[in-house]
């Protein structure tokens, strides 16, 4: 079993305040998050749950996923759910020298920047990023603030990616976590498949019926 919070603790967002962990509102929404796509069949299936909800989404794609799934990438955009950046190659940044991290980073905002271009669309205004695994060095992080990023983390884990736990857990996580303003963390990954696609479907009914709505950020 991994170590981390399926609800984040406030100190730790205290602690790393330049980050976006949740939005305070008094308004129901909430606000899905889906990282390491585009993946075959696993992101299409994302898709088509949101749609039944008509439910917004962001998706923190990998670039070199993007680049080996465009047409996906274009169903993504198409729907009207926002991208974040995740690097081009989901580098972990405790474990990545600063120089490489970042220019790895830039690689996968062209790589974004060109598949807009290539689909005559225009490149969203609002350039956010989520480290992998979300371990990221201060220096880095500076250096992307500085370059105009917002770094989105979470204050809800699915821990889908857990292959540990038990479906209901990961569905637990996030009814039991939850709230108006929460940011919560999937993964359109083959790892994760299983976990999310049970998830996902009761995650949105439940909280639709609630009258909650699912926004992009």
């Amino acid at each position: 079993m991994k170590s981390y919070f399926p609800e984040t603790p406030r100190f730790i967002m205290r602690l790393f305040s330049k980050y976006t962990w949740r939005f305070n509102s008094d308004k129901k929404e909430i606000f899905l998050t889906f990282d390491d796509g585009p993946t075959p069949k696993i992101t299409q299936f994302v898709l088509a749950e949101l749609k039944k909800y008509n439910a917004k989404a962001t998706f923190f794609c990998i670039g070199k996923n993007i680049q080996n799934h465009p047409e996906i990438f274009k169903d993504i955009i198409s729907d009207g759910h926002s991208i974040g950046n995740h690097t081009q190659n989901h580098l972990k940044g405790w474990q990545t020298n600063n120089a490489t991290y970042i220019e790895n980073t830039l690689t996968c905002e062209h790589v974004i920047s060109k598949e807009f271009k290539n689909l005559k669309l225009k490149t969203q205004n609002l350039k956010i990023f989520r480290p992998p695994y979300g371990k990221i060095k201060k220096a880095q992080a500076k250096e992307l603030l500085k370059r105009g990023y917002k770094i989105i983390m979470w204050s809800v884990l699915s821990a889908d990616f857990d292959t540990t736990i038990s479906n209901e857990k990961c569905l637990n996580n996030v009814l039991k976590n939850t709230k108006a303003g929460s940011i919560i963390v999937f993964h359109d990954s083959v790892k994760a498949a299983e976990r999310m696609q049970y998830a996902l479907p009761k995650v949105l009914k439940h909280f639709s019926d609630k009258g909650f709505v699912f926004k992009s950020i």
